[in-house]
């Protein structure tokens, strides 16, 4: 599949790779340090039309969100943003998602592209009562600015400005182009993110890289190393199935005080998660990627789940899944990769933490 933005990825230089079922520019001739350090110290515009939509309405849809994800949204107002959990029976994530209160009875879920289909057939089928769930996904497009002069170019497009972090102008124009903006992202940097119809996308974005020459697009690859860098878990690395949202160091998007929710039997009563994500700071030479065994004296304690090179720090990070009577900051290990063992020591997430 293609967002409505490939045409330009193509001639402007974006090396366009597969990704959840999607042709998404991974870099761009800038290259992956050069956008990377562009959302670090100015601004950055990604291509998200990939993320999958959903629209959830009817007189029980408060109700159907509070047993089906892991947050509580009883005290959510219109206008906000609010993180949350898919999980199933066991306590393992299905997905990770955001929902926004559109108005009452009325929400939006932005779900993972890679798990859309996924998403939708079994949110569906646990429905009751008078509500309604549509597929909005092919019909939206989204990208995102992000980095601290984020603010001031959206400034100069528009008087739709989300003034705090997790809320959003469901009737938001920027550039004179209709368009749901919220003040959100992926990066660890201040931003926004905008909603509109495939045939305006092409505009907007074009509008917001005249508006300011520092204003870069990025790729896929960026993206990745923003996220690491700023200690953002992503699906099928730091969460899965298999994965409680306790190990993952996700429990403040888990309401135990609600009456319930789908997997709250299962992770009542578990006491302190016996596996707990954390981080690690590479001191050897080397990068650690996913999947490759922790060891503490000669014990295996754990294995990664995402590990780069972070170009704003300037050395290699590692998130790690790891027995919790080991993981404690400051603790030597030793990672293995590709039959070579790199030293590494347990830190505290995030690595990089953007100063407000």
């Amino acid at each position: 599949m293609k967002t409505p933005l490939y045409q330009w990825h193509e001639s402007h230089g974006g090396r366009l790779v597969p990704y959840a079922g999607f042709s998404l520019p991974v870099q761009y001739e800038t290259g992956i340090i050069t956008e990377h350090n562009a959302v670090r110290k100015g601004a950055g515009l990604f291509d998200v039309s990939h993320m999958g939509e959903f629209l959830i309405t009817g007189k029980d849809a408060l109700k159907n969100l509070q047993i089906i994800f892991t947050n509580d949204f009883s005290n959510m107002k219109s206008g906000r943003v609010r993180y949350t959990l898919l999980c199933n029976e066991e306590g393992g994530i299905l997905d990770d998602l955001v929902v926004y209160m559109m108005g009452e009875d009325r929400y939006m879920l932005v779900v993972n592209a890679a798990n859309r289909g996924k998403d939708l057939i079994w949110i569906q089928s646990r429905l009751t009562g008078s509500c309604s769930l549509e597929d909005v996904s092919d019909s939206l497009a989204q990208i995102a600015i992000q980095g601290p002069a984020s603010e001031a170019i959206l400034n100069s497009l528009s008087k739709d400005v989300p003034e705090k972090y997790y809320t959003f102008m469901e009737k938001g124009e920027a550039g004179g182009i209709p368009c749901l903006i919220s003040r959100t992202g992926y990066t660890g940097e201040d931003g926004f993110e905008f909603y509109c119809q495939n045939d305006d996308v092409l505009a907007l974005w074009e509008k917001l890289l005249a508006k300011d020459s520092g204003l870069i697009p990025c790729g896929l690859g960026s993206r990745d190393t923003l996220r690491l860098e700023a200690g953002m878990p992503l699906y099928g690395h730091e969460m899965d199935e298999t994965i409680t949202p306790f190990e993952a160091g996700l429990s403040f998007a888990v309401k135990m005080e609600k009456p319930d929710f789908i997997g709250k039997s299962a992770l009542t009563g578990k006491g302190k998660a016996s596996r707990i994500r954390i981080g690690l700071e590479i001191t050897g030479r080397g990068i650690a990627r996913e999947k490759s065994p922790v060891y503490f004296q000669g014990r295996e304690i754990g294995q990664t789940s995402s590990g780069t090179s972070c170009p704003h720090l300037g050395k290699a990070f590692a998130m790690a899944l790891l027995e919790t009577k080991y993981a404690e900051p400051g603790r030597a290990v030793e990672i293995e990769v590709r039959g070579r063992m790199i030293e590494a020591l347990i830190c505290k997430l995030p690595f990089y933490k953007r100063e407000k």
